[in-house]
């Protein structure tokens, strides 16, 4: 039976949205992948935009909360940012816990080229710590 694993962030929007398309691609024959929020904000449309740009559609993911996961058993839970490691749930608290903060690509000034850097930026951070640095976590 495989491990349920769960990408934990703020709004749901980027960041885990990224980790939940990454391992899918590279952990998905192992592992049940899932992403929410503590809150629900939509997904974003450049974290859209910059998975499609390395091959991953994300154009049917959608924003939700933990809460909406409910009834699913977590074995590992992944927060992606320093606000959902403070503000994980405590039920979640009691399987295996994993914090790796990324910086929010949500947050970025700028013109659009800019914004479009810092989503690819924060975009790779991500893709290299699924595919180098989580299954040896896990």
């Amino acid at each position: 039976m495989k491990k349920n694993i769960l990408f934990l962030c703020t709004g749901n929007s980027c960041r885990s949205q990224m980790a939940e398309g990454y391992a899918k691609l590279y952990l998905g024959n192992k592992f049940n992948i899932y992403s929410a929020g503590i809150e629900k904000h939509g997904i974003n449309r450049y974290t859209v935009q910059v998975m499609e740009e390395d091959g991953i559609d994300m154009s049917r993911h959608y924003s939700k909360t933990v809460s909406e996961l409910g009834n699913i058993d977590f074995d590992v839970v992944v927060t992606v940012c320093g606000d959902a490691n403070e503000r994980c749930p405590a039920y979640l608290r009691k399987t295996k816990l994993i914090h790796k903060g990324f910086k929010d690509p949500a947050k970025a000034k700028g013109s659009e080229l800019e914004v479009m850097r810092f989503f690819r930026k924060i975009r790779n951070e991500i893709k290299e710590f699924i595919k180098d640095e989580l299954i040896k976590l896990i």
